[in-house]
């Protein structure tokens, strides 16, 4: 596990940036925290690095749950899942098929149920008093993910 302080959304953001940097189709980057925590922020700046577009529009897919976007490297999934109701429900989005094909960003990845990939990176993000947006990540590699830590943590 790693420890990282982000004093700032300018340093999510450039987290989010190194980590979509070195996300690959059919692993995972699970995103933990309360409400208000910054997983959206976090996402949205790691859409817009996948795709290589600063600009583009990443609304929160709350109610749709599965957002999927195309990047020079493949698609990027954006699943917000804190409305799902059981994780059977993740079949009828083609929860396999993401896995299989796209880099999956999930937020609320407790409801995923049977569907926790063996290739995923967990970001649990915590709310830091010093700051209004500051903020502490405990990362926790499993699988692929695990080999490349030491080039998140150079980079």
């Amino acid at each position: 596990m790693t420890v990282v302080d982000l004093p700032d959304l300018a340093a999510t953001e450039r987290l989010a940036g190194r980590i979509a940097g070195l996300a690959r189709p059919g692993e995972a980057v699970l995103l933990s925290g309360p409400l208000g925590a910054g997983k959206s922020a976090f996402a949205r700046a790691f859409v817009r690095a996948w795709v290589a577009d600063p600009a583009v529009e990443v609304p929160s897919p709350t109610f749709t749950l599965v957002q999927p976007y195309d990047g020079p490297r493949g698609a990027v999934w954006h699943c917000d899942l804190y409305r799902l109701g059981d994780p059977e429900e993740l079949q009828e989005l083609g929860i396999d098929e993401g896995f299989a094909e796209a880099v999956m960003l999930v937020e609320w990845p407790d409801r995923l149920g049977p569907w926790l990939p063996a290739d995923r990176l967990e970001l649990a993000i915590e709310i830091c008093e010093q700051a209004e947006d500051a903020r502490r990540v405990t990362l926790k590699a499993s699988g692929a993910w695990a080999v490349r830590m030491d080039e998140l943590a150079g980079a």
